[in-house]
């Protein structure tokens, strides 16, 4: 028998979202719309709507629904921003910012997974997603600065590029460590950048080129 996947999208964002406490209304309705059992592999689509992260091909994978909520209401968009995405991965993270912002620029150094995110983005008839394929600890500094930065695979550190291309008072969420992880929230404020501890996490590692 075929899943009904609006029905457990549904019950996803009610039992895994508000249930945990996300609350910012856009995020939520972004959530119920996006299908994500549209960007994951057919074999894998049953468990679609779990609340774990699940495989996409080349060692990557698509995030927790939770950590996908928690991640955009951190940087608390109000519909306005130019936001930047580190890691495109399946796209599904792509479309959930598409649905609340103005413009997301999407890095990806994985060709085929970028190419692939493509296709099924263009199907879904998703405009104002710019990708580029490349080193995501590079930044895509011809379009900075951002409004906000999500960084969706863990360096050891918070690379210098991104916090450069970050606009003023601008906020970047992102996870930091190598065998044990953490997510931050880095604020950039006129002569410092203030960074806050949110919640321990598992990433997979943020692959520079160099």
């Amino acid at each position: 028998m075929a899943k009904d996947f609006d029905k457990e999208r549904e019950r996803m964002v009610k039992t895994q979202l508000v249930g945990r406490g996300i609350k910012d209304k856009r995020v939520l309705e972004a959530m119920k719309k996006v299908a994500r059992h549209l960007f994951i592999p057919e074999n894998m689509r049953s468990y679609a709507y779990n609340d774990e992260p699940l495989p996409i091909g080349e060692g990557q994978t698509i995030s927790q629904p939770y950590i996908v909520a928690y991640m955009t209401e951190a940087l608390q968009l109000n519909g306005s921003e130019r936001v930047l995405e580190i890691g495109t991965g399946s796209g599904y993270q792509t479309a959930i910012l598409n649905e609340i912002v103005k413009e997301v620029f999407t890095l990806e150094l994985i060709g085929s997974l970028s190419v692939k995110a493509q296709e099924v983005l263009k199907e879904l008839k998703y405009v104002n997603i710019f990708f580029k394929i490349g080193d995501g600890t590079l930044g895509w500094k011809e379009h900075a600065p951002y409004d906000a930065i999500m960084v969706t695979a863990a360096p050891a550190g918070v690379p210098k590029a991104l916090k450069e291309q970050l606009k003023m008072y601008g906020k970047m969420i992102i996870p930091i460590g190598a065998t044990f992880q953490e997510l931050v929230l880095v604020i950039r404020e006129k002569k410092k950048f203030k960074i806050k501890k949110l919640l321990p996490v598992r990433f997979v590692p943020l692959v520079s080129t160099h």
